[in-house]
C-alpha cells in the first residue's frame, strides 16, 4: 500500500523510508512572506517545488532520513537602479539531514566540518514553510535589471531644489556686507 504525503504536515522519515518525491506549481501569492517582498502582487507566478526523501546510513550505522528540495520562482522585486519591477529568478537545490532532536541538531551543527543543512524530524514538518524559507533566502541584496528599462537618474537634486538653493543668500556675502557697514549704520 503506498502511502500519502501532504506538505502541509510531512511525515519526513516515512517519506525517506519509502524514497517518495513530492512536487507541485503552487501560486506565488500562496507563499504570504514572499509575496510581501515583491513590488507587484504578481498573480500568476508560481513556484514549482519537487522534494524527494531518502534514507543514508548515519553516523550510529542506523537510517537517516534526508530530503533533497528543489524549488524556483520568478518573482518582480524592485530594481535598486531605476526602481521599477525587474523578474529575478530564484532557485533553490539543498539537501537537508534530519535528527532526532533540538539538542541534537544544536551538537552536531557546533561541528564544523560538517557541512549540511540539519533539521529535527517530526510527523507533522510543514514542507511548505521550508520552501519559503529557502526561497526568502535566495532573494538577492540589491536585485537590479541588466539594463535598466527606463533612464536612471543620477541626481540627487531637482529642479525645485536648484531654485530654493539659488534663492538663498550666500553666507559670505552676507557676513561681508555686515562687515563693510559703518559702524554708525549699525546702531
Amino acid at each position: 500500500m503506498k502511502r500519502e504525503f501532504a506538505p502541509e504536515r510531512l511525515d519526513v522519515a516515512g517519506l525517506a523510508a519509502d524514497a517518495a518525491t513530492l512536487n507541485a506549481a503552487d501560486p506565488v501569492p500562496d507563499y504570504v512572506r514572499l509575496a510581501a517582498e515583491l513590488a507587484d502582487a504578481a498573480p500568476d507566478a508560481v513556484v514549482r517545488w519537487e522534494a524527494t526523501g531518502e534514507e543514508r546510513p548515519g553516523a550510529d550505522g542506523k537510517a537517516a532520513p534526508w530530503l533533497h528540495l528543489e524549488a524556483e520562482a520568478t518573482v518582480p522585486l524592485t530594481c535598486q537602479r531605476c526602481l521599477t519591477p525587474v523578474d529575478t529568478p530564484l532557485v533553490v537545490d539543498r539537501w537537508f539531514r534530519f535528527v532526532a532532536d533540538e539538542a541534537t541538531a544544536e551538537a552536531e551543527d557546533e561541528d564544523e566540518e560538517s557541512e549540511e543543512d540539519l533539521l529535527v524530524v517530526s510527523r507533522d514538518f510543514d514542507l511548505h514553510a521550508l520552501i519559503e524559507d529557502e526561497l526568502l533566502m535566495e532573494i538577492p541584496v540589491m536585485p537590479v535589471h541588466d539594463v535598466c528599462p527606463v533612464p536612471v537618474r543620477l541626481s540627487s537634486s531637482d529642479e525645485d531644489f536648484n531654485a530654493a538653493e539659488e534663492a538663498k543668500p550666500n553666507p559670505f556675502a552676507v557676513l561681508g556686507a555686515l562687515r563693510s557697514r559703518k559702524p554708525e549704520e549699525g546702531k
